[in-house]
């Protein structure tokens, strides 16, 4: 928790300037990142960030690209680092596509802005230029939100207004990081549309309707109806559940876009005292859950 207050301290930069380094631009040459330079480097002399959020790339959106590159050259520069361990070579900040399909293409130089970025930068900007660029799937994408939220501070607002998206689309893509893994998985693969996802977020059996879900080949409004319908799942659901008032539900979804974790509420018989329940997968939530509480002292 205390390198994560550090990595905050230490930036001492906005998502909004962070985002003029990675915009796209007609003419790259009038708008170099301030305190950085625009070159040519040799492809052979750049590197890619280890630390990059992307681990795949899809093999014909990179033929494309590199088409692209073939007819009308790099419009875009990447934007490079000087490499922390390896003398005269550069690691890639923002690019690593066009630096991949430039190699496909058989460029052997790249226009390239090179600017003294801090490892925190360097991550933040990855995961912006991923959420904006990128073809990403709907986890890959609220995966890349919740990173700016935890390990940067930053607010859904302040994502909302950067990015140029909706504060509801931020907040029901991190409603999807409450499915279970082998749910998740069937999005990031294609079996499973964000529609179907965000339908199987209330359901207790996700798991067991996702599966029912893509061996029907069911539409989005079908598996709403499943989960409305409870497809199948036992029936002693908790009275306290069923019964919930439309405010306290209101509230629970709130919480949970908000935390990215399911949060349910009951309330005792008085109606002045109740419950609070945090639902977290794995660990690593956990260790979240207690920078979430401990942030608020």
């Amino acid at each position: 928790m205390a390198e994560n207050k550090r990595d905050k301290r230490g930036l001492g930069r906005g998502l909004s300037a962070l985002m003029a380094d990675v915009a796209p631009v007609e003419d790259p040459s009038t708008d170099v990142p301030a305190g950085g330079h625009e070159t040519v480097v040799a492809v052979e002399l750049i590197t890619p960030n280890e630390d990059q959020p992307r681990r795949t790339f899809d093999d014909e959106q990179l033929n494309d690209l590199a088409n692209s590159i073939r007819e009308k050259g790099i419009i875009q520069p990447l934007i490079l680092r000087p490499h922390p361990r390896k003398a005269n070579q550069y690691q890639i900040v923002a690019g690593e596509r066009r630096w991949r399909a430039a190699q496909i293409a058989n460029l052997h130089e790249l226009p390239a802005i090179v600017r003294d970025y801090s490892e925190t930068e360097m991550l933040e900007i990855a995961i912006i230029e991923n959420i904006q660029r990128a073809e990403l799937n709907s986890i890959e994408e609220a995966a890349g939100y919740r990173q700016l939220m935890d390990r940067f501070g930053h607010t859904q607002e302040k994502i909302s207004e950067a990015l140029g998206k909706s504060r509801s689309h931020i907040a029901n893509l991190l409603r999807l990081l409450n499915l279970p893994d082998d749910v998740q998985e069937m999005v990031k693969g294609g079996s499973l549309s964000a529609g179907h996802a965000r339908a199987l977020v209330t359901a207790d059996n996700a798991s067991e309707l996702a599966r029912k879900i893509v061996k029907g080949g069911l539409s989005v409004r079908a598996t709403e109806a499943l989960v409305k319908s409870g497809g199948g799942a036992r029936k002693s659901a908790p009275k306290a559940a069923r019964g919930k008032d439309a405010d306290t539900t209101a509230l629970e979804n709130d919480l949970s876009a908000a935390t990215g974790l399911k949060i349910s509420i009951d309330h005792g018989k008085s109606g002045e005292s109740g419950r609070v329940s945090i639902d977290y997968p794995n660990l690593d939530d956990l260790d979240r859950i207690c920078q979430l509480l401990s942030a608020s002292r």
